[in-house]
């Protein structure tokens, strides 16, 4: 325990002494008549009515906060015992043991106005005397059953999660992906308090605790500067430049950044964000502190310091603090002082409140936590023992620079973000202020908060000098020995420094290549443990690493394909049926028959050339109808009804006849390659043996997913030819990326068939095993595709991503990747998938033979309606003929069936001309005149008629 101050000073009563405990110890011995004034001018006597309550402090007096909390409670004491006529206030100020002021100095309260960790053992000691205690400080987290294990304690200060939720909002404006954060180790910031607080409030954004620096209480160390230079040099090694100052006390706070700057961590790309433990003090403390803290963020809450009661006890702080302490730099109250003055003016009214001499510590305990009223720090009142926010805090930002700081704006968690010069709230992110922020090292732009390379130090980045395929990464050594070579090239080389010259364009990235002839195993072993920063090529990542790395956005497609030998398809004796599916095929012929039955049936009642037996109307239906496909009919259409089906049957033949004959062109045209083994069950149940890279996670896949038995590892590009002459292997798994380079060269001999696994891709990767950082081109098996990844929270990866976007939409990707495959033999039959056109299917057609059937349906109704209304009219001009409503249903639909049959519905006809109608019956000489259909008797449609039987009818 850290040796404090220890003070005794009853400031009412005829005695005064101080009791210093540290090195220096005076005792004021004042005359009597002394006595008796400092009495008069506090404006009161004690006398017999008026009652003395004993109170005491635990306070830490030789740190700014205690010098502060001090003169404020005295303040406090001193303007109640000048208004009260009943109690007066005796304050005892102690370091420590509250036990003595429990016992010697018989306290009926107690304010514990340091650390949490003392206040909680405070509160034992209260407990068990039963003696109200009142904390000025409060857990980050209330412990379980806080209040059954200290029902005397009351905590008049809030806890820390809406402070910690503004610094998680700060670094989510920015991005900041990994920090690392510092506190004094007093149980306030450990892993129970603010550091657990801040790790889950970071969850959300993906932000990550990467390291925490834990201090003990500086008063404990023997030698402060060499123990923090020492500790304070184990950030070097970390990645991360984004410290987090979460507690400390400013003497801790002055050592950590001096000697943080001594070492360069306030500098260019780092952040330091401190909370209100220290930012609090910014006023007090003088220019060379502020000077180690150039840049730097810091956040304190706000309080009002508006009305005539602030500006009263300010004018009066200032007075009493500047007398008392001289040699400190500011006299100005913080939020400290004020939380100070509102625990006595609690504990003073709760006495009052709780009445006369025979009160109990029990009842005032309930009158304390029954307190209602506005403070200099806000509003106090008590739920729990636990201080109740009557409105969300309030946050201030500010940032350090010069001799002093600037207000940047507030936060609050409903509100979200104000920049200081508007006057709503409402942005989600402060990144808006980057221009009025000054950063560390006098940065320019938002620091990145991670370790950037320099001339210096530039990037070690390690590439597979005998990478399999060469058209990815490839490098000449210039002797046998491995010693020399010439720069690196390939597809994958040139991503990277197309992304990279993209990159340039805000920062330099500088880096060094290193060829190794080794596994690709052993190149991302060399980057976990820091023997090089980077790999490039085309690196497998594997499931279990995808944890270590952050993806960007992928740059190639991805999956495994397999690859066989080829042979030219000579079967196509019934080519002519493939340009269409069977589906399409039998919905085809059913339209046709739907569409012929729909022209006869139209074109037979008036249209000569349809009529007759009916084979013979059947069949020049069918004709008319199959003929349109080829050339024009010659039998002339009279009906407008058929003139609209045909119109539309004729559009219908021409789309399919086009279709028809490009697809069927195509499968002629194009040169056809049939695999000699197309079933991959084929191959696993005849136990055939096939090929892949070894050093890629390939023969892994190969095994333990699609459970094939005989897996060997092939290699280089160039020995998978050799493999398939040979005999020993049957097909080969590739890498669509591979596939694609193979299949160029080798278009004539060899297919990829089977279906397409999705898996994996290409793209530069890092770790952050161990901090260290790797570039790569990769494969993952999560996502499927081709990516660029890095160290996890690294900045470059969002940079890289950008990178890939801008090089992906102004076509610098696509330009590499045709280079690539231009550098191949050109093949005019390549296909890296498969040679097959596929057949066209009723998908494609079924919205025109809808619309075709539909048409053809609607004349056809058109025509029945007006057929039977014709067929009604004819009853009309007959009166002596038995109408169809009078007749039954079946002969309705008889005769109905005979009228139609007959050409009842002809349209247009022509009556017989004068003196041959006796010769109506032959149709080589009919002549006919235009007279509507009403006009033709049965006569004239039927020939002689019988003759007429006249039939009595009932009269009614």
């Amino acid at each position: 325990m850290r040796h404090l101050v220890t003070m005794s000073k009853p400031r009412i009563l005829s005695q005064f002494s101080t009791t210093n405990g540290t090195s220096k110890s005076t005792t004021f011995s004042f005359p009597l008549l002394f006595s008796f004034l400092l009495v008069l001018s506090h404006g009161s006597f004690t006398t017999a009515e008026t009652v003395t309550v004993n109170i005491g402090a635990v306070i830490d007096a030789d740190s700014r906060v205690g010098k502060e909390q001090k003169v404020a409670m005295e303040i406090a004491v001193e303007n109640f015992n000048n208004t009260s006529t009943q109690h007066k206030l005796s304050l005892h100020f102690q370091a420590a043991y509250a036990e003595e002021l429990i016992k010697e100095k018989q306290v009926q309260a107690l304010l514990a106005a340091t650390t949490w960790h003392q206040s909680a053992l405070l509160a034992d000691v209260s407990t068990r005397a039963q003696v109200p205690v009142l904390s000025l400080s409060a857990a980050a987290v209330t412990p379980p059953l806080a209040q059954l294990r200290w029902p005397f304690l009351v905590q008049l200060a809030s806890n820390a999660s809406h402070q910690v939720n503004c610094i998680a909002s700060i670094l989510k404006s920015y991005k900041w992906k990994r920090v690392i954060a510092i506190y004094e180790d007093d149980a306030y910031g450990g892993d129970s308090g603010m550091l657990s607080l801040l790790s889950e409030a970071l969850q959300s954004s993906g932000t990550v605790i990467e390291h925490s620096l834990v201090f003990p209480p500086l008063s404990s160390v023997s030698n402060p500067d060499g123990f923090v230079r020492d500790e304070v040099a184990k950030l070097l090694v970390k990645k991360s430049r984004v410290f987090i100052v979460l507690q400390s006390s400013l003497s801790l706070a002055t050592h950590l950044f001096r000697e943080a700057n001594g070492l360069g961590l306030v500098g260019r790309d780092s952040v330091w964000v401190v909370t209100e433990s220290v930012s609090s003090f910014l006023d007090s403390v003088d220019t060379s502190v502020i000077s180690t803290m150039q840049g730097a963020l810091g956040i304190d809450q706000v309080y009002s310091e508006s009305g005539g009661s602030f500006d009263k006890f300010r004018g009066k702080f200032k007075g009493v603090f500047r007398a008392e302490y001289p040699e400190e730099f500011s006299y100005e109250p913080g939020i400290h002082a004020l939380r100070a003055y509102d625990s006595v003016y609690a504990i003073a009214h709760a006495i009052e409140k709780a009445g006369g001499s025979n009160r109990t510590q029990k009842v005032l305990l309930e009158s304390i936590l029954s307190s209602n009223f506005a403070g200099l720090s806000g509003e106090i009142r008590f739920d729990g023992g636990e201080l109740i926010l009557q409105r969300i805090p309030v946050f201030r930002i500010v940032n350090v620079i010069g001799k002093r700081y600037n207000e940047l704006g507030f936060w609050s968690s409903d509100l979200g973000f104000r920049e200081g010069n508007t006057s709503s709230y409402g942005s989600e992110s402060m990144e808006a202020w980057s221009d009025s922020v000054h950063w560390p090292g006098k940065l320019r732009g938002v620091p990145k908060g991670w370790v950037m390379p320099t001339v210096a130090t530039p990037f070690r980045i390690v590439i597979p000098g005998n990478s399999s395929f060469e058209k990815f990464v490839k490098v000449v050594w210039s002797d046998a020995l491995g010693k020399g070579y010439s720069p690196p090239t390939g597809f994958c080389i040139d991503v990277f420094h197309a992304a990279l010259s993209v990159l340039q364009r805000s920062y330099s990235l500088p880096y060094e290549f290193y060829p190794k002839n080794d596994t690709y195993e052993a190149l991302v072993e060399s980057v976990i443990n820091k023997t090089y920063d980077a790999v490039v090529g085309d690196i497998t990542i594997l499931a279990n690493r995808s944890k270590y790395v952050e993806f960007t956005q992928p740059f190639a497609e991805s999956g495994l394909s397999m690859v066989v030998p080829a042979k030219p398809d000579e079967s196509k004796a019934w080519m002519f049926m493939k340009p269409f599916t069977k589906e399409m095929w039998t919905v085809t012929f059913l339209v046709m028959v739907y569409t012929m039955v729909i022209v006869w049936f139209l074109e037979h009642q008036s249209n000569p050339e349809f009529r007759g037996p009916w084979k013979d109307q059947l069949s020049t239906a069918l004709w008319f109808t199959f003929s349109s496909l080829f050339f024009a009919h010659r039998e002339k259409i009279q009906s407008n009804y058929t003139k609209v089906v045909v119109v539309v049957w004729l559009f219908v033949v021409f789309v399919v006849t086009s279709s028809y004959t490009a697809s069927l062109t195509s499968m002629l045209t194009v040169p056809r390659l049939q695999p000699t083994v197309t079933d991959i069950e084929w191959l696993r149940r005849s136990n055939a043996t096939v090929g892949c890279d070894g050093d890629s996670f390939v023969k892994d896949y190969l095994r333990n997913v699609l459970l094939f038995e005989n897996v060997i590892e092939v290699g280089n590009q160039e020995n998978y030819p050799k493999k398939f002459k040979s005999g020993n292997i049957t097909a080969a798994f590739l890498e669509l990326p591979y596939e694609k380079v193979f299949l160029k060269e080798y278009c004539d001999e060899y297919t990829a068939t089977g279906p397409v696994y999705r898996f994996g891709g290409f793209g530069f990767v890092s770790t952050h095993l161990n901090s260290s950082l790797s570039f790569g081109c990769l494969e993952n098996e999560i996502q499927g595709k081709k990516y660029i990844a890095f160290q996890k929270g690294s900045p470059i990866a969002t940079d890289f991503s950008e990178a890939i976007l801008t090089i992906s939409e102004n076509g610098d990707l696509k330009r590499l990747e045709e280079r690539l495959f231009n550098q191949l033999t050109s093949c005019s039959n390549y296909n890296s998938t498969t040679t097959e056109v596929d057949s066209l299917s009723l998908q494609s057609f079924w919205g025109l033979y809808l619309t075709s059937g539909a048409i053809s349906t609607l004349c056809f109704l058109f025509f029945l309606i007006r057929a039977i209304k014709k067929y009604c009219d004819s009853f009309r001009g007959n009166p002596g003929t038995m109408t169809p409503s009078r007749k039954g249903a079946w002969n309705r639909m008889a005769r109905f069936v005979r009228f139609l049959r007959n050409g009842g519905i002809r349209s247009p006809a022509r009556a017989p001309s004068i003196g041959r109608t006796q010769n109506l019956g032959a149709r080589d000489s009919m002549k006919w005149e235009l007279v509507s259909p009403s006009e033709i008797s049965d006569d004239h449609l039927q020939g002689p008629r019988p003759p007429e039987i006249e039939i009595p009818t009932r009269s009614e």
